[in-house]
């Protein structure tokens, strides 16, 4: 059978067009992404880039800045103020961020449910701590806290009773706690909600006509779902709790003697570099200090991704 012409000329030349639609659909993508592809390089790569290269160098009031190799992250590995930091942010990760998710978790099922009575004024009024600023929110606990002229001083002092000193040593860590928890319950509520919302009716049906209960449901179907929520909120926990300084920061000028300048990895790195003049190794700890986020947060997902696989 012979094939006309035309239609061989035809077959030729969309064969000729497609590699031209493929590379002009490719040119008008990458015309999309430019602006986040120049706003991602300027904000992050060359900060990260720039932190790395200062890192391996050394100012000295003789001879000027000079290349000191690993000098800075030796010192950092054996900086004892350092390990302080580390274990008190790791210390704060482990306790607050459980309470803080629960927290989130129990709110959302209970708005998912459909039986808590004004469920949208509770939402937004879980979410509304969230859009205070950090700063705003720690000078108001703060005061809060405040012994002897703050609320907390003046709640138990009506009952005849001596308010805890939650600024102190022992409770410094918890207040700060009680603070981010504050913000960010509605935050991680509003992710937890927005994963419910998304299971078909028809699987609640399905579990009705079987006979399961609510709490056969929330146990069931409900807090598997919410799998891929607890996990992407784990690791916003994970980066924020390594990265802990604005509350820390405000609070300080409250009590400079308990929130000490090695208080948190990052409000150490900050005080080395804008108080004590040590860029350099400020760089390096703030380096090493990415690193063990980006480690943490991988073991974490790689733990959930492996307890859900034998799941």
């Amino acid at each position: 059978m012979t094939v006309p012409t035309a239609l061989v000329d035809v077959a030729a030349t969309s064969r000729r067009r497609r590699p031209s639609a493929k590379l002009r659909a490719s040119r008008i993508a990458y015309a999309f992404l430019l602006p986040f592809i120049i706003v991602f390089t300027l904000s992050i790569v060359v900060p990260l880039g720039y932190a790395l290269v200062i890192s391996f160098f050394k100012k000295q009031l003789i001879g000027g800045t000079v290349f000191v190799g690993i000098d800075n992250y030796v010192r950092a590995l054996g900086d004892t103020l350092l390990h302080e930091g580390v274990l008190r942010v790791l210390l704060f990760f482990v306790v607050q961020v459980p309470i803080m998710l629960l927290i989130a978790v129990l709110a959302a099922l209970a708005i998912d449910s459909g039986r808590l009575a004004g469920s949208r004024i509770v939402r937004i009024g879980l979410f509304l701590p969230y859009a205070v600023p950090a700063v705003v929110a720690a000078l108001m606990w703060g005061y809060i806290f405040g012994g002897r002229f703050g609320l907390a001083g003046q709640v138990f002092g009506f009952f005849g009773l001596q308010a805890p000193d939650f600024l102190g040593p022992g409770l410094m860590l918890g207040s700060v706690g009680n603070i981010v928890t504050w913000s960010f319950v509605g935050y991680n509520m509003l992710i937890f909600y927005a994963a419910l919302r998304s299971i078909p009716e028809e699987v609640y049906e399905a579990a009705a006509i079987d006979g399961a209960g609510e709490f056969r449901k929330a146990w069931s179907i409900k807090l598997p779902a919410l799998r891929p929520a607890l996990t992407l909120a784990l690791i916003f926990s994970v980066i924020g709790s390594l990265q802990l300084f604005n509350e820390p920061s405000i609070l300080q000028a409250l009590r400079p003697s308990v929130i000490t300048t090695n208080y948190t990895p990052n409000l150490y790195a900050h005080s080395l570099s804008f108080m004590g003049g040590q860029t350099n190794y400020a760089a390096a700890i703030a380096v090493l200090l990415g690193g063990l986020t980006v480690v943490i947060a991988y073991v974490v997902q790689l733990g959930v991704a492996r307890r859900d696989r034998f799941v």
